[in-house]
């Protein structure tokens, strides 16, 4: 409960600090429209653009991952590994289901391009082997979600030295790609 309070209490205090530093006029949040403020608080902890923040219940369930111990093999808040967590997260928020290791994941998406990444979609790494070893989520300007082995549930960069030297591959899972073929929004549609 006090969870709740206090990310009740960070919107609030978000929202008044933008509306405090927007005059009127170019002010296109809405105070009555919660899902504005999601993304505007979104976008400040996570360091993305507000426009990369479309879908609120990816970055929410990131939100609450954030933190948690990493623990391989791990399924749950008190421990969880890379591809766990991508499991989860794909699980909740786009209600499909992913393999149980990276490589395993890997071979369920179409493989994209680094410029091509759109929030949602899948990062993979191979860090000190020629295989896939390590699995986040994109989140947009470059940043991932994922459970680093060092410091548990994180936000990264891309474009830190470690994860550039090591950065394999983005996927978008198969069924997302042919679900956005022709749709103009940011977002992969995973049913």
């Amino acid at each position: 409960m006090k969870k709740k309070t206090f990310v009740a209490m960070l919107f609030a205090c978000v929202f008044t600090l933008s509306q405090a530093q927007t005059p009127a006029k170019e002010s296109a949040i809405s105070p009555s429209d919660p899902d504005n403020l999601a993304r505007d608080y979104f976008s400040q902890i996570m360091g993305v653009a507000v426009s990369a923040t479309s879908n609120t219940k990816l970055y929410q369930f990131i939100y609450e991952w954030i933190g948690t111990p990493y623990r391989l093999g791990g399924k749950t808040k008190k421990g969880v590994d890379c591809s766990r967590f991508a499991y989860e997260l794909y699980e909740n928020v786009f209600n499909t289901t992913l393999g149980q290791n990276s490589r395993n994941i890997y071979t369920q998406v179409d493989p994209i391009k680094k410029d091509q990444l759109r929030p949602g979609d899948l990062v993979f790494f191979k860090i000190r082997s020629r295989n896939i070893t390590h699995v986040g989520v994109y989140i947009g300007d470059d940043k991932f979600a994922h459970a680093s082995s060092s410091r548990g549930v994180m936000i990264s960069d891309l474009n830190e030295a470690y994860w550039k030297r090591y950065y394999y591959n983005g996927g978008r899972m198969l069924t997302a790609a042919a679900e956005t073929e022709g749709e103009s929004n940011n977002q992969p549609s995973v049913n």
